[in-house]
C-alpha cells in the first residue's frame, strides 16, 4: 500500500507571510526553505510514498518545481492543510488509501514519526485518522509556557483518553502543572505533532461538516473531527534524541536553525 505524502503550503499566512519560502541555514551553511526542508523530510519516509507539495500560489510552484517537487494547484478557498490535502487526492484520481498531512512548517519532523502514523492505520482498520503527539521534557514545556507569556502563539498541546483517543487540542499549554521541570526531565504535557494521515474516507467526511466554534476559536484543523464526533487517535511517538520544533513565528527560525546545528543537520 503507498501512502500519498502531501505538503500543503500557502504564501498567505496571517501570522507569518511568505513562510514557505524562507530560508533556513543547516549545520553546514547550506541555505535552503522551508518548503524544500519540508520535501526533504518528506523523502524520507519508508515505503516510496508519492509526495506532492499543493499550494495555491505561483511562487511557491515555482520554487517547489525548482528543487524537483511534483505540485499539485489547489484552490485558494481552502482553509486548512487538511482541506488543501482533501482536494489534492481528488485531483490525484482519489485512489490511495491513507493520505499524510505533513504539514509545510515542520522541517524538523523525524521519518518515524510518519511511519507510525501509516502503521496505526495499516493495523488499524477502525482507525481513520491518526496524528502524533510527543512527550515534552523540560526544555520542550518551557519554550512553549515562554512563548506564552511572551504573547506568542507557538506549538499545540494534546490531551487524550486511556486508548489514546484525543480529548482536546489547544494552543495553550494543557494540562496545567504548577511544578517547575529540569530541561532533560520528563512532564505530563504532550506536544501535537503536526502531522496527521487519514483513510480516504475521513477525508471525505471532513469537507462535508461545518467548521465549529472549538476549531474557529483555536485555529486547529483536527478539531472539526472531534466536533463531529470522530474519533483522533493519538499515537505517541518517541524522538530518539532528536530536537522537534515547528516555525510558527519568526522568532523560531532562529530556534530551529540552533537545533539543526546542534544536531549536525545539513
Amino acid at each position: 500500500m503507498q501512502p500519498l505524502i502531501v505538503i500543503p503550503a500557502r504564501y498567505a499566512s496571517t501570522r507569518y507571510p511568505g513562510k514557505p519560502l524562507v530560508e533556513l541555514t543547516g549545520a553546514t551553511g547550506a541555505k535552503k526553505s522551508l518548503i524544500q526542508r519540508s520535501w526533504d523530510a518528506a523523502k524520507q519516509v519508508a515505503g516510496n510514498p508519492r509526495v506532492v507539495v499543493a499550494t495555491d500560489d505561483d511562487r511557491i510552484r515555482d520554487a517547489a518545481e525548482a528543487f524537483g517537487a511534483e505540485v499539485v494547484m489547489t484552490s485558494p478557498s481552502c482553509r486548512n492543510g487538511t482541506e488543501r490535502c482533501a482536494e489534492a487526492h481528488t485531483v490525484l484520481g482519489g485512489s490511495y488509501e491513507v493520505i499524510v498531512n505533513l504539514q509545510g512548517d515542520a522541517p524538523l519532523t523525524p521519518h518515524w514519526f510518519v511511519e507510525a502514523l501509516i502503521d496505526e492505520l495499516s493495523n488499524d482498520p477502525a482507525a481513520g485518522m491518526a496524528t502524533p503527539v510527543l512527550r515534552c521534557d523540560g526544555r520542550a514545556l518551557n519554550g512553549f509556557l515562554e512563548d506564552r507569556q511572551e504573547g506568542r502563539v507557538g506549538g499545540t498541546t494534546a490531551v487524550f483518553d486511556a486508548v489514546h483517543h484525543a480529548l482536546y487540542f489547544s494552543k495553550e499549554v494543557i494540562p496545567f502543572t504548577s511544578r517547575t521541570y529540569a530541561d532533560d526531565e520528563a512532564t505530563p504535557v504532550f506536544h501535537h505533532v503536526g502531522v496527521y494521515a487519514y483513510r480516504a474516507h475521513a477525508l471525505k467526511d471532513y469537507l462535508g461538516w461545518f467548521e465549529g466554534p472549538l476549531e474557529t476559536l483555536e485555529g486547529l484543523e483536527q478539531l472539526r473531527f472531534m466536533e463531529n464526533g470522530a474519533p483522533v487517535r493519538c499515537v505517541e511517538v518517541n524522538a530518539r534524541d532528536r530536537q522537534f520544533w515547528e516555525l510558527n513565528n519568526p522568532q523560531d527560525v532562529a530556534k530551529i536553525e540552533a537545533m539543526m546545528a546542534e544536531m549536525g543537520l545539513e
